[in-house]
């Protein structure tokens, strides 16, 4: 049983990417957006939510830390990351695509702006959050970009969702694990691997970013699967059993609801031991894996 503190913990953290962004809006809507997209770009990207991917970027730097953390380049990573997941939010709730009519437990982009509106606020905040990292003169800021490009582009999110709606899709487990590995994994383990970067770490705490975000990456869309099943439209702020609805295959349709909880498990196990020795036995990035999975939203 941890000891650690995760829920003063996350509320700090989470309070701190709040202020990070708000910070930040300026720069995410510069001097000439038209006002409605300005809104409508706000609209999501401050709608909350658990933060998760800026929250792993800011815990990896200071896990990793070997230079100085004031030049800001890190909280410029973890909302950039932020953005960039907001915009996939935005995309993944239209009509195209996975047509949810609420988010948070609010109406969706396009219910609110229309469809070609919130098209075209995912298309901003994409671009914004490069802009972004790239607006300062460090130079790790182009591997973070590098980063958040492969991340978030063919082979790794936008990718993901290629797979996600395809209509052959297979019911194969190693269909799936590829598909989440790329459409969530991809952006969670770049939040860990970018943090480490931005910290200045090493290669060693690199590796270590890099299975810890594939570990929980996975770990995380599996408790998704599993809350889509188990979990009140209330607990999660929207529509459950979505994907069984349209015919796709999640990890409890292709393996079984204990089966993917084990999964779950195993992959949270994985991580806790890769992060080990940057931060000793119960910290921060331990207590992050395990509440993928023991989360209820």
């Amino acid at each position: 049983m941890s000891s650690f503190d995760l829920d003063s913990f996350l509320s700090a953290q989470q309070a701190r990417v709040e202020a990070l962004l708000h910070e930040r809006m300026d720069l995410l809507v510069p001097s000439g957006t038209p006002p409605k997209l300005a809104e409508a770009m706000r609209y999501s990207l401050l709608a909350g939510g658990k933060r998760l991917r800026p929250v792993l970027c800011l815990t990896f730097a200071e896990a990793a830390a070997r230079a100085s953390l004031a030049s800001g380049v890190a909280g410029d990573a973890a909302c950039a990351l932020e953005y960039v997941h907001t915009y996939s939010l935005v995309h993944d709730d239209l009509p195209a695509m996975d047509d949810d009519d609420y988010r948070r437990g609010r109406p969706t982009n396009h219910k609110v702006y229309g469809e070609a509106m919130a098209i075209l606020a995912g298309d901003a905040l994409l671009t914004e959050a490069f802009n972004l990292v790239a607006g300062g003169t460090e130079p790790v800021r182009a591997a973070l970009c590098r980063e958040l490009a492969v991340a978030a582009g063919a082979a790794g999110m936008v990718g993901g969702q290629v797979l996600d709606i395809a209509e052959d899709r297979p019911s194969a487990l190693d269909y799936l694990v590829r598909l989440h590995r790329m459409k969530t994994g991809a952006l969670i383990r770049a939040a860990c691997r970018m943090g480490v970067l931005a910290g200045g770490g090493d290669v060693d705490a690199l590796a270590r970013a890099d299975a810890y975000g594939d570990a929980i990456g996975l770990a995380f869309q599996i408790a998704d699967d599993v809350l889509d099943v188990t979990a009140t439209p209330e607990q999660l702020g929207k529509p459950v059993g979505a994907d069984a609805a349209a015919g796709r295959f999640t990890f409890p349709a292709v393996v079984g609801l204990e089966a993917s909880k084990r999964m779950a498990e195993e992959k949270v196990a994985q991580a806790v031991a890769a992060v080990r020795p940057l931060e000793g036995e119960d910290g921060p990035l331990a207590a992050l894996a395990r509440y993928t999975v023991e989360r209820k939203s």
